[in-house]
């Protein structure tokens, strides 16, 4: 691996960690309202599936998004605008935290509906198919979705009509708050994926390198036409499922035999071994970071409401009156 790449990887992931932590104190705080879903522990997948992906490619997520954003270049600062609900936001105040929007970029979301994402991802590239685009729609879901008709619905129109998704399976093992095996009768996500004859594999996704190589490897298939991929990488939330959330359903010491699997610390040591980081470097990156993720609470901060009077527009209803 290229030191400057490497480099590139351990600064996303730390801004993602850094800009999620804030999120939390701020939503404390009640800065942020509604709800709120953090992605610390996962930060490998997003920052290592995002290098494999075009510009021109389109990105699907969940409700657990901000990570997949940031990533994929959408800036802080409209990210935590939306998150106060400002004009200024991403979806100009109008989503909140669960609903992400980019058109730049190509981010469709943040979607809060469990599932909701991947029709709309066969969309997308169904719509590319036909007008003949070399394009992927690389959609992210979690393990819970994989329970819903539109998983089932979804795999079995893509592989039947040979569609360019890339199907990335953020497994970790609770959804809301039900450990897979009391939910699934299998367990192995790659067989049910499998089922529909979509060439699938697992993939460790506390590895920010395996998530990169697995995700490259994936997404060159589906752009030359080998139809959708499905990747489970195979991960864990070190916080709640929501701030909400009183996390009665899993033990303590597994969420900290996980953490020891932490994919921040992990990948710096091996840069280190390799002799492709220096402590002053982790001391730039953090204070980089720091500022960004400052800046752009400021620019919430400064951001503005939207007029009352502007409420109802977007809000279409047929006129009976007449």
């Amino acid at each position: 691996m290229e030191r400057s790449h490497a480099l590139h990887l351990l600064r996303e992931m730390a801004r993602i960690r850094r800009f999620e932590e804030k999120c939390a104190e701020l939503y404390s705080a009640t800065k942020i309202r509604g709800f709120l879903h953090l992605y610390i522990g996962e930060e490998a997948v997003a920052v290592g599936a995002m290098p494999a992906l075009a510009p021109d490619d389109a990105i699907v997520a969940t409700y657990r998004e901000h990570g997949h954003a940031l990533a994929r270049g959408v800036s802080a600062a409209s990210i935590m605008a939306e998150m106060y609900g400002k004009v200024e936001g991403s979806s100009h105040g109008r989503g909140g935290s669960m609903h992400i929007f980019d058109a730049a970029t190509r981010f469709y979301g943040g979607n809060a509906i469990v599932g909701g994402g991947l029709p709309l991802a066969v969309g997308l590239a169904l719509a590319d198919k036909y007008l003949g685009r070399s394009r992927v729609t690389a959609c992210f879901f979690g393990e819970g979705a994989v329970a819903e008709g539109e998983f089932h619905e979804s795999m079995n129109l893509a592989a039947l009509w040979k569609l360019p998704v890339l199907f990335c399976c953020e497994n970790n093992l609770y959804a809301m708050g039900t450990a897979l095996g009391r939910s699934e009768s299998e367990t192995d996500l790659c067989l049910k994926a499998a089922a529909f004859e979509v060439p699938a594999w697992p993939v460790d996704g506390m590895d920010v390198v395996a998530v990169e190589a697995a995700a490259r490897r994936a997404a060159l298939a589906v752009r030359s036409g080998g139809g959708p991929h499905f990747l489970e990488f195979r991960t864990y939330r070190f916080r709640a499922h929501s701030m909400y959330d009183p996390e009665l359903y899993r033990d303590k010491k597994e969420v900290e035999e996980w953490k020891k699997r932490d994919p921040i610390p992990n990948f710096v040591s091996m840069l280190k071994e390799n002799g492709l980081l220096k402590d002053e470097e982790i001391a730039q990156i953090e204070q980089d970071v720091a500022l960004e993720v400052k800046q752009a609470v400021e620019f919430a901060e400064a951001g503005t409401w939207e007029p009352v009077e502007d409420l109802t527009r977007f809000v279409y209803s047929e006129d009976r009156r007449s």
